[in-house]
């Protein structure tokens, strides 16, 4: 089983365990049997407005294994950052909600809500209702000098009713107002990836999400094998056009994939499907499942891209072959 050999599923949660308040079908029960078969489970995630507890019991709701020491937050990520470079019982401004607040106390940091109290750092993350007059105090700030952290950069975030604004797009206020950019916390900056590492003990983890350019970046940063699902923001044609630092090592349609032996790939070949170049287009020929038919495709588009990317114009028939 392809779960086999990893002692830890690092996870990101939007879009693989859940979609708002909703479970991604079949996610509980597949990290249930993970966890009985001895499977460390670390909840890793880039939004920074809930507290681990908060989400801790949002997962036991909806049917997954989790306590609050099961997950990571860039919140505590980026509290370890700002702990490490300032002395304790400093004034951090929050422009965010109570996980990253509880963070900061945790790490012996002092949150506050105004420049007026001379803050030595401004750490932003996604809140619901944030508001004009807190992120206006970060921009006073970090004009006065205060050091810049931000929980993440994604731009969007998944819901149930679709891609919703990210914290990423709202860094772009202070950062527009002061021209200042933050240091990330987040993934795939290597900070959250350390905080993983360093509250699971983790020896051998597989990182598992649905963004290339947070979960998937991420694992290659660190050095680390990853496994891409299709329950969130990424699509076939994001991952058959990726370029290397996006490219997971597996990729499957959800979270049960992980207790099925993942098939053989190779020369453009996974199960029924081989996948050949015809006059700089790639076509899929044979049958079988739509995830093997990506599965040969994407390791025939990234051999022919090599460093590169492939252009999705290429890899149309492809796609239309796989599509629902």
């Amino acid at each position: 089983m392809l779960i086999d050999g990893y002692d830890t599923l690092l996870l990101d949660l939007d879009g693989v365990v859940y979609l708002g308040r909703q479970a991604v079908p079949g996610a509980p029960a597949a990290l249930e049997e993970a966890r009985r078969r001895g499977v460390r489970l670390a909840y890793v995630t880039n939004n920074a407005s809930r507290t681990p507890a908060a989400i801790a019991a949002h997962l036991r709701e909806l049917g997954a294994p989790a306590t609050a020491e099961d997950v990571v937050t860039s919140a505590q990520a980026a509290a370890r950052l700002i702990a490490e470079r300032v002395a304790p019982g400093s004034p951090v401004l929050v422009v965010g909600g109570s996980g990253l607040r509880m963070a900061l106390r945790d790490r012996g940091l002092r949150p506050v809500s105004t420049a007026f109290e001379a803050p030595v750092a401004v750490v932003q993350g996604i809140a619901p209702g944030l508001s004009y007059g807190l992120l206006s105090e970060g921009v006073l700030a970090v004009r006065q000098g205060a050091w810049f952290v931000a929980s993440n950069g994604d731009s969007t975030m998944p819901t149930g009713r679709g891609e919703l604004p990210g914290n990423g797009a709202m860094v772009r206020v202070i950062t527009a107002a002061t021209g200042v950019e933050p240091v990330y916390a987040g993934k795939p900056d290597p900070p959250l990836h350390r905080e993983s590492m360093i509250r699971t003990g983790a020896r051998r983890p597989l990182v598992v999400g649905d963004r290339l350019d947070t979960d998937i970046e991420g694992a290659s940063n660190a050095g680390v094998e990853s496994l891409l699902v299709l329950t969130g923001v990424a699509t076939a044609a994001d991952v058959l056009t990726a370029e290397p630092r996006h490219r997971p090592t597996f990729v499957a349609e959800d979270l049960a994939a992980l207790h099925a032996d993942y098939p053989e790939v190779r020369d453009g070949a996974c199960g029924g499907w081989r996948a050949r170049w015809r006059d700089g287009v790639l076509h899929l020929e044979g049958e079988g499942s739509r995830i093997d038919g990506l599965r040969a495709a994407c390791d025939a588009a990234w051999a022919a891209a090599g460093d590169g990317r492939i252009e999705e114009d290429a890899v149309k028939p492809v796609l239309e072959r796989i599509a629902d």
